[in-house]
């Protein structure tokens, strides 16, 4: 679906879109106990439309971020999508079902309503759980945004994919699919060292939805996230009003000091640690530095933003040394 605004429409508003899109940020982290850095994550990825993946065992708040967030977004019926997968999960528990009076007429098409296609916001818990079928569906529907009805591919609605897993299996037929989430955050278990906060926000917001009470709703729109990825992509592909595409945009908004530290993190992980970094995450990470860039701080890239480098691992026993070792390189 094409936007119904323009870059000129989106330009007075981009402060106050800026804004919001923090006080979310900060009014959800509010909630949890020790969740900012997820809650960052999230809220960066949603500006930047790259899918997330959530890492952490059960009982760490996983879903309940992305049912807040949803929430806060003021999302109607039909706008968002969760599912749990399982091995015997069908694509047509994702997709929709076969249409079956169409099937009689020698046409194969689903019936998407209320299913993946149909919606803006995806959650898709344990996605590692995926058989081949599934497996084929979501990187399509990840890589192109589409799937198809009678052989022809039929855009999704999807802006938003946030998946969850109790743990990363190393299987070589998953690897695409872990590839397509160029962030992967772990969720943690904060009970041994925030015991007593844990317990006054759990029992405060179990007090909320007893009382079907949500303080944290309508924090924000969907649409804030598209205007502001809309005036992102524009100025990005104008180099920031200079006329120049890329390149111009590096030059203005990713100092040369600070784009030289990232190749040198990017081949360090490489060749230290063994890190697999596809050209294609090269460009998404681009892309995400600089949407964190221009929601905390405005724009320009510092050496800060690079901390997104952290989180791309693709296998959890790295996550703590790659994340020492970003840390290291950065001085943080």
């Amino acid at each position: 679906m094409e936007p119904t605004f323009t870059f000129d429409d989106v330009r007075p508003q981009v402060d106050e879109l800026r804004l919001r899109l923090n006080r979310l940020r900060t009014g959800l982290a509010e909630l949890f106990v020790g969740k900012e850095e997820v809650i960052d994550l999230m809220v960066i990825a949603a500006l930047a439309q790259e899918p997330l993946l959530i890492v952490g065992r059960p009982g760490t708040a996983k879903s309940d971020l992305v049912i807040k967030f949803c929430q806060a977004l003021g999302l109607e019926e039909g706008d968002y999508f969760e599912y749990m997968l399982t091995r015997f999960t069908e694509p047509g528990e994702i997709i929709g079902p076969v249409d079956i009076e169409q099937l009689k007429s020698g046409r194969y098409l689903r019936r998407p309503e209320g299913k993946l296609p149909h919606a803006r916001l995806v959650f898709l818990d344990e996605i590692f759980k995926s058989n081949s079928a599934i497996l084929n569906t979501l990187l399509t529907v990840i890589n192109e945004r589409k799937y198809y009805q009678d052989g022809k591919p039929t855009p999704v609605k999807m802006k938003i994919l946030f998946a969850a897993t109790n743990e990363i299996p190393e299987f070589t037929e998953l690897d695409a699919l872990k590839d397509r989430f160029t962030l992967k955050v772990e969720s943690r278990s904060v009970r041994a060292n925030r015991f007593d906060e844990l317990l006054d926000k759990g029992l405060r917001n179990s007090t909320y939805k007893a009382f079907n009470q949500r303080p944290w709703a309508n924090m924000a729109r969907l649409e804030d996230f598209e205007m502001l990825k809309l005036y992102l992509d524009t100025v990005m592909m104008q180099g920031a009003d200079t006329g120049r595409s890329g390149h111009g945009d590096r030059e203005r908004n990713f100092p040369d000091e600070v784009f030289a530290l990232f190749r040198r993190i990017l081949r360090t992980l490489e060749k230290e640690d063994g890190i697999e970094i596809s050209d294609r995450k090269v460009i998404k990470l681009y892309k995400l530095i600089r949407a964190r860039a221009f929601l905390l701080h405005g724009g320009v890239v510092g050496r800060e933003d690079l901390s997104l480098l952290r989180y791309i691992p693709g296998k959890l026993q790295d996550f703590q040394p790659v994340r020492e070792k970003v840390d290291a390189l950065l001085k943080l």
